[in-house]
């Protein structure tokens, strides 16, 4: 599968959102890393989200995350919010070069439907993050951010080889793919 076929693939699936459109939210004047409160506010958001998920009632979805803590998984994501949304690089800080978005999610098991429930919990998460309440153009973004990339990453790792994984709570070894 070609890359534009994944792409469109997450833009189906995301309810129409393109690539196009999924990157605006990395693209804003001032930046969404400002607009949200810098370093502390993405850490709001994910701390936010992973109060939904980790207090959400279906099995299937959490077993998703039980390969780490709440506090593990609030700190990757945040770090990874940052570093996309015009913030300094800590998240490379932690995981090392590149940040293979796919790669690392394609040891779990994600499909349709947990893409569709991540992105419900994070669309909620934006809704009530204090410092976007007046912000209707930066919460767009960012639920189309969201939408897009959780199903980019259901289409990729569909087609991901073994030696492209990533996943895991240990720095990798930076190697390309």
């Amino acid at each position: 599968m070609s890359k534009i076929d994944l792409q469109l693939s997450a833009q189906k699936h995301s309810g129409g959102v393109s690539y196009q459109d999924s990157l605006r939210a990395s693209m804003m004047e001032p930046s969404m890393y400002e607009r949200i409160g810098k370093e502390e506010g993405f850490r709001k958001l994910s701390e936010l989200f992973y109060e939904r998920v980790f207090n959400d009632p279906s099995p299937w979805f959490l077993s998703i995350f039980s390969s780490s803590t709440k506090a593990e998984a609030i700190d990757n994501q945040y770090r990874f919010f940052v570093q996309t949304f015009g913030g300094p690089d800590i998240y490379r800080e932690k995981k090392g070069k590149y940040t293979r978005l796919a790669g690392r999610h394609a040891n779990y098991n994600i499909g349709t439907a947990a893409a569709h429930r991540w992105v419900e919990h994070m669309n909620m998460a934006v809704e009530e993050h204090a410092a976007l309440q007046h912000d209707e153009n930066a919460r767009r973004l960012l639920k189309d951010y969201f939408a897009y990339t959780a199903h980019y990453i259901v289409a990729a790792s569909e087609y991901m080889r073994p030696d492209q994984l990533s996943g895991g709570t240990q720095m990798d070894s930076g190697r390309v793919w």
